[in-house]
Parts: structure tokens; sequence; C-alpha cells
């Protein structure tokens, strides 16, 4: 080919050239056709290229169709099977092309950087939420290309060593990630007995180097990664980069595992979400413990824990309605939200940050902390209105309704679930319309009881408000909107002293709550059930499912398992303490299936602490 000719001309006599030898039967492989490409295209020329190839296919394409000659045909349908093997060659010289591209621009990008700066910009090449974020082989393509630098830059060979090692270990976790898995499947999402049927532990198995493997086992023994920090006091650049990697991939790995988890979609869609929640926490944790050491670790943290966050606001199962709590335990939910608040005040205002804050924002009504959650709800509402997520909206809007009937505001409530069930109408959101109906429902009825000398006529439109809601759900099958239903519609009859209706509805949701794995709902529920089965004078009913409610709710640190220890207080002042154990005994299998003989055990604990404060 003379280089004389213009590029796109070079490039179709390049195509011709590899068609006719192909013709010729002298091309034996499809790698010959690769090098062929590699030696005829020029870096940064790929758009004249494929402009010349899709030219040189449209022709020959047209060519054959119309083509009457038996032999004419044959000939050009050959010739048009070694294009299709020019383009798929192509391709594979694109993605290869890209990869040089890419680890070049992140070596220039790195090694420019002040030293302050370099750990931050390597890891925005890591983030899922770019368009090309660094995949693992690119990665180790990265680790050798930066060792050039090491002699020069002692910085540069400590990121390279880290990214070395960090691979490596994430490959031994890995090949046995699944194994790892299917031995754990009874504690999936990070449960089991501390320090030895657990999945940290299991990982702290297998990989070899000392910071990831003290890491996993302080988490194995339900100790924060804050308490890991306090242990490792010079932790080195590469050592960081190490962990960094591999908790990274390890998160990755276990979310696509889960998401592909066919067998049941409840339960793939409910671990990915405790996973995306639980490596957030702890890269929150290790953010809030590297301050105190190295503020560039602290904010390489924040900024991992930042791109979770944002990738998990993007998946489809995002819950906006709650039910984060599945698959939590070890250290208190409520001090991992307490280190997830601080970080993201620094995050811009995106459609991302308004789904983040909307979590944060129910669980801490959750938490009975109503005036935070509140203002949570608040910004996430301006951001999403702002941004056009009008699914977000309307969550907040009923967010906002039911915060405010914890906090007794019922006429805010019932203002905010209208404008729920207005806008979501609008917008065609049916999960809104039916949580709206539910909220109005719910908000209507516990202001009837607070006006009391409310007419029958009231609670019937009211409940009636919740039925629509329930009929909806049902349509949806949205365990998690059913859940709140079932509970809702529980509430509203025992506030009308409908009880034999209220247990029927709160033991329907308790079990509800259980599939969807929401275990404030759970421990709500069994809470009002104990109410209903007193009001009854079902003492022994209501000793169980006043004690597993009391229980679930405080396990998640909310401050309503306070109001259900005082009805059992009630109940064990009536019947005597030698009785009160007896039927507490009596449902000790029922209750040990559910949170097991510490939590059982526990139980006693608890109200002797409700009644000494």
């Amino acid at each position: 080919m003379s280089e004389s000719l213009p590029l796109q001309d070079r490039y179709l006599a390049l195509i011709d050239e590899i068609v006719e030898t192909t013709l010729k039967g002298k091309i034996s492989s499809v790698e010959q056709v690769y090098q062929m490409l590699l030696k005829g295209i020029a870096s940064g020329t790929g758009e004249i290229f494929e402009l010349a190839l899709s030219d040189r296919l449209t022709t020959l394409q047209t060519q054959v169709d119309s083509e009457k000659d038996e032999l004419k045909k044959s000939k050009g349908t050959r010739s048009l099977r070694a294009i299709r093997t020019i383009e798929s060659q192509w391709q594979r010289w694109q993605e290869q092309n890209k990869a040089t591209e890419v680890i070049a621009l992140v070596v220039r990008e790195i090694t420019i950087a002040s030293n302050e700066q370099r750990l931050a910009v390597f890891l925005r090449f890591l983030d899922p939420n770019q368009k090309y974020p660094l995949n693992l082989s690119q990665l180790q393509q990265l680790g050798k290309s930066l060792q050039q630098f090491g002699a020069a830059i002692s910085d540069l060979m400590a990121i390279s060593t880290g990214i070395i090692r960090g691979v490596a270990a994430w490959q031994r976790i890995q090949e046995n990630l699944l194994s790892s898995m299917y031995e754990e499947k009874n504690s999936l999402g990070f449960g089991g007995v501390p320090g030895e049927r657990d999945p940290w532990a299991s990982w702290a198995k297998l990989v070899k180097s000392e910071i990831p493997q003290t890491f996993f086992r302080t988490l194995a023994l339900e100790q924060s990664a804050i308490e890991f920090t306090q242990k490792q006091q010079n932790i080195t650049l590469s050592d960081w980069v190490e962990l960094a990697i591999v908790l990274q991939f390890l998160q990755r790995g276990l979310v696509t595992w889960f998401d592909q988890q066919a067998y049941d979609i409840q339960a793939g869609p409910k671990l990915s979400i405790s996973t995306f929640l639980t490596f957030a926490v702890i890269w929150s944790q290790l953010a809030s413990g590297f301050q105190t050491q190295a503020i560039a670790y602290s904010n390489g943290a924040s900024l991992i824990m930042l791109q979770i966050l944002r990738t998990f606001a993007q998946r489809p199962y995002f819950p906006l309605y709650g039910g984060i709590f599945a698959s939590f335990s070890g250290s208190s939910l409520c001090d991992a939200l307490d280190y997830l608040d601080e970080p993201l005040r620094s995050v811009e205002g995106t459609q991302e940050k308004a789904r983040i804050l909307t979590l944060l924002g129910y669980s801490q009504r959750a938490l009975g902390r109503y005036p935070r959650s509140i203002s949570f709800h608040q910004q996430a509402l301006e951001i999403a209105r702002s941004a056009k997520d009008s699914v977000c909206e309307i969550a907040n809007l009923n967010h906002l309704s039911r915060t405010y009937v914890q906090e007794k505001n019922y006429p805010e409530a019932i203002n905010y679930s209208q404008r729920a069930l207005i806008l979501s109408r609008q917008a065609g959101d049916k999960t809104g319309e039916t949580n709206a109906l539910v909220n109005l429902g719910y908000s209507e009825v516990m202001q009837a009881q607070q006006l009391e000398n409310i007419g029958p006529e009231v609670y019937e439109s009211a409940i009636n408000y919740l039925e629509q809601g329930f009929k909806l759900a049902e349509k949806l099958g949205d365990l998690q909107t059913q859940s709140l239903c079932f509970s809702s519609l529980g509430i509203a009859y025992l506030v009308t002293a409908q009880h034999e209706n209220a247990i029927k509805y709160l033991e329907i949701g308790f079990k509800t709550s259980q599939i969807s794995g929401d275990l404030y709902l759970q421990g709500q529920n069994l809470s009002y059930l104990a109410e209903a089965y007193y009001q009854l004078q079902n003492y022994e009913k209501a000793i169980y499912t006043g004690g597993l409610g009391m229980s679930l709710l405080e396990q998640i640190s909310s401050q309503e398992w306070r109001q259900t220890a005082g009805l059992l207080t009630i109940i064990k002042g009536q019947l005597g303490t030698d009785k009160f154990q007896v039927l507490l005994q009596h449902n000790r299998p029922k209750i040990i299936s559910v949170i097991g003989v510490d939590g059982y055990d526990y139980i006693p604990q608890l109200l002797n602490t409700y009644q000494n404060h």
C-alpha cells in the first residue's frame, strides 16, 4: 500500500488485500488477520478504518444480493465471510487499543498528580460509575506499568505493589467465592457464629496477605472496621490499596452472584441490598477510623463509600420504601447510619443523592429519630423534584406522611399522603399510589383516635383507603407494600377496638414482613399483636409476640422496643414473675426459631433494663 494515498483509500486497499489473501487460501487463522490489522491501522485513526470497512461491507452485500451468476455469487459470499472475519478482529483491535489507551491515560494522570491527590486519582479510575472503569486485567497491566516509575517516585511503587497484591488476593477469594457462599447458605448476608461459620472467616483463610486477613478476622469477630484501624496504626499506602482492591472486587462479585439467583426473586435482591449497604458501612467506618491517621486514607474511603452508594442507587431494586434491615448483623445499624451521614454532605445535588437520603430518612424513622428523618426526606424531596425523579419524589412524600404520624402530627401526615396520592396518579406510579392510599387511611385513623368522639363513618372512610391500597398492592405483587398494608390495617382495627380483625391482619403482616426481610415491620407487627392479645386477655400469646417484637426492635436500635417492654412489664405485674416466666418458657422453641437461644435469654435482661431506666 502506498503511503501517499489518503487514509480511507489505504484502509480500503488493506481490506481488499486481506479478502484476496483469504480467497487464495493463504490465511490459515484469524490471528493472521488480527496481525495484519495491527500492522496496518495507525493509532487514533479507528473511525476512518470503520467507515472504510462499513463501505466495503455495504458494497459487497449489494453485489451478492443482486448477482445472478452462481459462480460470481459464490465468490461474493466467500468475500463477505472474509469481511465478517475482518470485522470480528477489528472489534478485538478496538478493545485492545482502548485498553492500552486507558492504561496510558491512568498512568499519565497518576504520575502528574500531586502526592496528596495521587490516591484519589487512582480511585477515580476504579469507580464503577465511570464509562470505562478499570477491569481486573487492566489493573494488572497498570500495576506493571507503574513499576517503571517506582525508583523515582515511591508513591507509585507503593500503588503498584498494592495493586499486584490486591489482585492476587481477590483471585484467591474469587476461585472459592461460590463454594464459600454455598457452605454458608443458612447465614447469607454476613450472619453466622462470630469467628466461625461466617463468610468473613472463610475469606480470611483464603487470602495470604496480612492486612486483608487481619481485616476479615476483625469483622468475623463482629468488631467494626474502626476497631481494625485502631489496631493497625502503621498501614502503608500499598496495604491500603491492596485492601481497597480486595474489598471492592469482593463486593462487586457478591452483588453479581446474588443478582443472578433465579431460584428466588426475593432472596437475590434482598441479599444484593444487604451487600451494598454492608460494604458502604464498612467504608464509612474506615473513613472515620483513618481520620486520626492519614487524611488521604480517610478521604479515599469516603470516596469509595459514595461510589458504592451511587451504584446502588441506580439499581432497579433500590429500596425506596424500606426493608433495608434484611441480613444485617453485628454492630448496630444506628452507629452505621451515623457514619454514612457525614460524607453525603459533600455530594452534589444528584438523583443518586436523593435516593440515598431517602434510605437514610426512613432508617432514621425506624430508629425513632423523627426530626432527623424529616430533615433527610425534605432534602431528598427537593433534589428529586429538581432531578425530575417523580418516583423518588412520591416516595419521600409518603415517608414524610409516615414520619409525621410517628410524631403524632396527623394534619401534616394527611397533607403529605394526599400530595403523594395526587402526584402518583398523575405519574402512573402504582407503588407510590398504593403507599399513599395506605398512609392516608392510616393517618386518618390515628387522627380520629386522637380527636375521640368521632362517628363510625370517619373510621369506615379511612379503612376504605387502607383496603383500596391493599387491593392495589396485591395486584402489583409488591411484598414490601403488602406488608405495610397488612400492618396498617391491623393497627387501624386495633385502635378501633376490633381486636379479632386486628390480629388477623397483624399476623399476616408479620409473615409477609419476614419474607420481605424488613425487621422493623416484623417487630412493629409483633408489638401491636401483643397489645391486641392483651386486650383479649390472651396473656400467653401477648408474652410470646411482645417478647419477640421487643427483641427485634431493640436489635435494630429502634426506641419503640420500650413501648412493648412497658406492656410486658404490666402483664408481668398482673401475673407474677413465676407465671410470666412459665408462659415465656412455653414459647421458647418458637422464639428461638426466629432470634436464637441468645435472643431468647436476652428477653428478661431487656425487661430489667427497661424497669431500671
